[in-house]
C-alpha cells in the first residue's frame, strides 16, 4: 500500500501530522508493506526568496489576526507538538518562501535521504534559533547532516531549475486531487486525509485501506514454475 503525503516546511500543522501519521503507521500491523512518499506544496508559491518576515507578522498581515490572537495560536501549536513530543519555537521563528527546500527534497529522495532531510528541516525551522530562509549554507549543512553529498547540494541551490519540474509536478498533482491545504493524505489513491488528524484517525484509515485492496487476480497459461518441493522437469 502507498501512503503520499503532501506538506510543506513552513506548515506547522504538517509537523504535528506527520508525527500522529508516523505513531499510527508504528502501531500498524502490515506497516513493512506500506511505502510513504513525501510531495510538494507551497504555501506561499512564488514567494521571493529574500521575502522573508516574523512569524507573528505573517499571520496578522495574511490573515488580518491581532498580535494577541497570532500569539495565542502559536501558544496553542506549541502545546500540539509538545503532546507529541515535538520541540516548538512559540516566538522568534521566521517565515519565507519553501521552494529551494522542495527542489533539495527531491534531490534528497533521489539518494534514499528524503525523510532524513524532511526531518532535520522541520526540526529547524520549528524547534532551532538559526533560519532555514536566510541563508543557503544553512540548507547545505543540513543537507549534509542527512547524508548528501554537499557539493552536490549546492549544484541543486545554484541552479534554480534543478528538480523545479518535480516541485510543480507535485503541486499540480495536489490540485488535481483537490487539496487546497496542507498536510494531505492519501491512501493507495482512494481515500485522502487533510489536516493533521488524532493517530486514531490514520489508523482506522489505514486499516480500512489495507482491507480494500483488490485480491490479486492469477492469469494462468500453464507455464511452469518452481515450488516448495522442487521444479519439475518436463519429461521427453
Amino acid at each position: 500500500m502507498r501512503v503520499e503525503i503532501w506538506s510543506d516546511i513552513a506548515c506547522p500543522w504538517c509537523y504535528v501530522g506527520k508525527a500522529r501519521f508516523e505513531k499510527a503507521l508504528a502501531s500498524f500491523p502490515h506497516r513493512e508493506q506500506v511505502e510513504v512518499v513525501h510531495r510538494s506544496f507551497e504555501l506561499d508559491p512564488g514567494r521571493a526568496k529574500g521575502d522573508i518576515q516574523p512569524v507573528i507578522t505573517m499571520l496578522t498581515r495574511k490573515y488580518g489576526m491581532s498580535q494577541a490572537q497570532a500569539e495565542a495560536g502559536e501558544d496553542n501549536l506549541g502545546a500540539q507538538a509538545a503532546a507529541e513530543g515535538l520541540p516548538y519555537r512559540t516566538r522568534g521563528r521566521d517565515h519565507g518562501g519553501t521552494f529551494d527546500m522542495h527542489r533539495l527534497l527531491h534531490h534528497a529522495r533521489e539518494h534514499g535521504r528524503q525523510v532524513e532531510l524532511l526531518d532535520l528541516l522541520y526540526r529547524a525551522n520549528f524547534a532551532e534559533e538559526r533560519s532555514v530562509f536566510d541563508d543557503d549554507e544553512r540548507l547545505v549543512e543540513l543537507a549534509g547532516a542527512a547524508g548528501l553529498d554537499t557539493d552536490a547540494v549546492r549544484d541543486v541551490l545554484a541552479d534554480p531549475g534543478a528538480y523545479a519540474d518535480e516541485v510543480r509536478a507535485d503541486e499540480r498533482e495536489a490540485a488535481e486531487l483537490g487539496a487546497n491545504g496542507v498536510p494531505f493524505f492519501v491512501l493507495d489513491r482512494k481515500y485522502g486525509i487533510s489536516g493533521a488528524q488524532p493517530a486514531e484517525v490514520f489508523t482506522q484509515a489505514l486499516t480500512r485501506a489495507w482491507g480494500e485492496r483488490p485480491p490479486l487476480e492469477m492469469v494462468d497459461d500453464g507455464a511452469q514454475a518452481c515450488g516448495p518441493d522442487g521444479c519439475a522437469v518436463p519429461q521427453q
